[in-house]
């Protein structure tokens, strides 16, 4: 029989009815299937009005998914109003879905665009939901307004410096009581040094003769002046902090309305002093209320930490289905890159995540503690470098602070002494096993089994 020669299928699709957009800043460009309309590729302005038609105009095509390419933040109007209509909304990461090279154009990366997502070939961005989102956005606007306060500190400095005001010298944080103090009666026009170092907090280490001699110097008009505006816009940025305060306070008592009373008291806090930049309510406790554990017992994070992962994260990690994808997303687990049976690379991604930043910190202090994940830290600084010994801690951190969100883990810190009794029990084993595979036995010496 004569061999036939059947021709080759495309991809199969999944999507029969998906859309596709490539944001741009002035216009969007939308590709349809073609057997939809005549003219399966149409453009429309970032005009509101134009983003109402367009989504109009997908709705009568009885299109159900869209996904758009965006690198900027010009892809959120059209996702609130596409999802607005119903539409299911994603969000692509502009990494999986390059184009063909050589046929680089809008209208191209719209078409192979809506042929990946027709196919099933994109996976979606994660966006939290619209109360999430906006605890997001609080957060991350009072992020905003402390580093520019923090301009403004470091101005505050500079005009000391130049009057030859040793203040940051002899206090830990002219931010502080004590500091604060001092400034304002600076620029309330107090220039005596006693009268200023008598305004000294008891909690300064400091004495009232060290700060008496910081204080003298040369008070010239444009300096207080300088000292003056850094001030005023310091506490302007200061005020704007308490705005955003009194909105993730409203946020959080939202999303903790419907939810019901944990049955264990929360416990008491390991860290009583204040931390720096804190919140000006009781976060600990709507966040318990929220995720149903403690997050705050999990070394490393504390109130303000808890409340920024689940702005990030959300309350259900569900859609991570292990911890491992959870770190994976977090690009703090190692990379896989192997061609031909060999490992190519297996380091960890560049990232600009959120959370992955600020689980990074909290890995580096808390290798400063007397805690398991302290020894882990220690550890691995020792034998591969602080750096690495950074993201396996973070990791760790994100592992544990997955399965409280998801499974209501409650952590308990076994000590950095148990972990390196575990440690050393595992070096044993591997030791008595590598002894074993030569035909030897190792015999226990100065009481070590």
């Amino acid at each position: 029989m004569p061999r036939l020669h059947s021709k080759p299928t495309g991809l199969p699709v999944v999507n029969d009815r998906a859309a596709a957009i490539d944001i741009g800043s002035r216009f969007h460009v939308v590709a349809v299937p073609p057997d939809l309309c005549d003219e399966p590729v149409q453009t429309f302005r970032a005009f509101t009005a134009d983003l109402q038609r367009m989504a109009d105009w997908l709705v009568s095509l009885g299109i159900k998914t869209v996904a758009m390419e965006s690198t900027g933040v010009y892809w959120i109007p059209a996702y609130e109003i596409l999802e607005a209509r119903g539409l299911e909304v994603i969000v692509a990461n502009a990494r999986e879905s390059r184009a063909v090279p050589g046929r680089k154009s809008d209208v191209n990366d719209a078409q192979w665009l809506q042929r990946l997502h027709a196919c099933g070939l994109l996976r979606p961005s994660f966006r939290p939901n619209g109360d999430i989102a906006a605890l997001r956005a609080y957060l991350r606007l009072r992020e905003r307004h402390l580093d520019y306060a923090a301009a403004h500190i470091q101005h505050m400095q500079k005009a000391l410096t130049f009057m030859n005001l040793q203040l940051h010298h002899v206090v830990t944080d002219v931010t502080g009581a004590t500091g604060m103090r001092i400034i304002r009666a600076i620029v309330a026009g107090e220039r005596d040094p006693g009268v200023l170092a008598a305004m000294r907090d008891r909690n300064c280490k400091s004495s009232v003769e060290t700060i008496r001699a910081a204080l003298v110097g040369n008070y010239l008009p444009e300096h207080t002046f300088a000292l003056q505006q850094a001030l005023a816009l310091y506490d302007f940025y200061q005020a704007r902090v308490d705005e955003c305060d009194a909105q993730i306070e409203r946020t959080l008592a939202m999303l903790t309305a419907d939810k019901p009373l944990p049955r264990e008291p929360l416990a008491k806090a390991r860290n009583r002093a204040q931390q720096p930049n804190a919140l000006s309510f009781d976060v600990r406790s709507l966040m318990y209320q929220l995720a149903g554990v403690d997050l705050t017992q999990i070394h490393g994070i504390g109130p303000y930490l808890a409340v920024r992962l689940v702005a990030e994260c959300g309350t259900d990690l569900g859609r991570w289905p292990t911890a491992k994808h959870f770190t994976s997303w977090l690009t703090l687990s190692p990379g896989c890159k192997v061609s031909g049976g060999k490992v190519l690379s297996s380091h960890t991604r560049k990232t600009t995540n959120r959370v992955a930043a600020l689980l990074r910190l909290a890995a580096v202090t808390v290798g400063k503690t007397s805690t398991a994940l302290g020894a882990f830290y220690r550890r691995l600084a020792a034998r591969i470098g602080k750096a690495k010994a950074v993201t396996a801690t973070a990791r760790k951190i994100a592992v544990l602070f997955y399965n409280a969100m998801r499974f209501g883990m409650q952590y308990v810190d076994p000590g950095a002494d148990h972990y390196e009794q575990r440690y050393k029990e595992r070096v044993i084993k591997q030791l008595h096993r590598r002894a074993a595979e030569f035909g030897l036995c190792l015999q226990p010496t100065g009481g070590v089994s």
